[in-house]
C-alpha cells in the first residue's frame, strides 16, 4: 500500500495522471470544510440564518452528525422546533448510546410540548441508565406535562434521592404539590430552596406563593418584597403581592403593585384604567386582582 501511495505521489509530482474521482472527493472535502468552518463563524457573530444555510449547504457534501448538531442547536435559537427535534434525531441516531443527546433530544421536544416523544427519549435513556437523575428529571416533567401529577411527583422524589442538589427538581415537586393541596409536603422543598436557592428570584416566588396559599399574609408580603429586590421587573410577583396587599386592605401599596404590573406589561389588564385616583381605587384594583389564582399559578 505504501508503494501505491508513493507511486501516486511521484504521479502527481510529475505531472502524471490523477484519478477523477479522487479529484472529486478531495474538491467535496474541502468545500465541505469550509462550508462548516462558515456555518461555525457564522454562530459566533449570531448571524443563525447565515449558519442555517451554510450547514444545509454542508451537508449535501457529506452527511456529518456534528454539522446536524450544529443545525439543529441554530434552529432552536431561531424557534424552528420541528426542525431542531428532527435534526437532533438524526444525531442521535448516530450515537444512540449517548445519554447527553437523548436528553437534548427530550428538551426539545419538551419545547414543542410534545410530551409523548419526550417520553419515548427518557426511557431510552433510562434504558442505559436507570439510575441517571437528570432523566428522572426530564421525564418529570414529560409527566406533569400530561398532567399525571402523582407519576411526576415520584419521578422527581426519584430524580432528588439520586441527586439531593438538583434545585429545578425542588422547585417542580413544590409546585405540584402546592397545585394538588399538599402544602405541609410541599414545605419541605420551599425550605430547601430558601436555605440554597436564595438568590434566585424564581425559587423564591414559590417560597412567597406558599406562604400565600397557606395564609400567611404578612409573610406572603414580605417574601414577594425579596423577589423584587433580586429582580425589580417580576411581574408576577408585583400582580401576586398587590392581590395581598389589598385583601389586608393596604389600597396604597395595592396601588402601586398595580401600577407596575401595567408599566411592566401595559397590555396585561387591558380593562383597566391605569390611572388611580383616590376614589377609584379600590374599584379598579378590585377589578384587577379579582381573578388571581391565590396560589399564583
Amino acid at each position: 500500500m505504501q508503494i501505491i501511495n508513493n507511486m501516486g505521489f511521484w504521479k502527481a509530482f510529475f505531472g502524471g495522471e490523477t484519478d477523477p474521482e479522487e479529484e472529486k472527493k478531495n474538491a467535496e472535502d474541502k468545500k465541505f470544510d469550509m462550508l462548516k468552518y462558515d456555518g461555525v463563524k457564522a454562530i459566533r457573530y449570531g448571524q443563525n440564518e447565515l449558519a442555517a444555510k451554510f450547514f444545509n449547504e454542508a451537508l449535501k457534501y457529506k452527511n456529518d452528525p456534528e454539522v446536524h448538531d450544529y443545525l439543529s442547536n441554530v434552529y432552536i435559537r431561531m424557534g424552528m422546533l420541528d426542525e431542531a427535534l428532527q435534526e437532533t434525531k438524526i444525531v442521535v441516531q448516530a450515537e444512540p448510546d449517548n445519554i447527553n443527546l437523548l436528553l437534548k433530544a427530550a428538551s426539545v421536544a419538551y419545547m414543542k410540548e410534545d410530551y409523548a416523544e419526550m417520553t419515548d427519549f427518557c426511557k431510552q435513556a433510562l434504558e442505559l441508565d436507570g439510575d441517571h437523575a437528570l432523566v428522572h428529571l426530564i421525564y418529570a416533567k414529560a409527566e406533569l406535562g400530561q398532567q399525571n401529577l402523582i407519576q411526576g411527583i415520584a419521578r422527581l422524589t426519584k430524580a432528588l434521592a439520586l441527586d439531593d442538589e438538583l434545585a429545578e427538581g425542588h422547585q417542580l415537586r413544590g409546585q405540584t404539590l402546592m397545585l394538588m393541596g399538599d402544602l405541609d409536603a410541599a414545605t419541605a422543598d420551599a425550605e430547601w430552596l430558601e436555605q440554597n436557592q436564595s438568590t434566585d428570584p424564581d425559587a423564591m416566588l414559590l417560597v412567597a406563593r406558599l406562604e400565600a396559599a397557606k395564609g400567611h399574609q404578612q409573610e406572603a408580603v414580605d417574601k414577594y418584597g425579596k423577589v423584587i429586590d433580586l429582580n425589580p421587573f417580576h411581574l408576577d410577583a408585583y400582580r401576586e403581592r398587590g392581590k395581598i396587599r389589598f385583601d389586608l386592605g393596604d389600597k396604597q401599596g395595592a396601588e402601586e403593585d398595580m401600577q407596575k404590573v401595567l408599566e411592566l406589561n401595559p397590555n396585561e389588564m387591558a380593562d383597566v384604567n391605569g390611572e388611580y385616583s383616590a376614589e377609584g381605587i379600590e374599584q379598579k384594583t378590585r377589578q384587577a386582582y379579582s381573578n388571581l389564582n391565590p396560589f399564583g399559578i
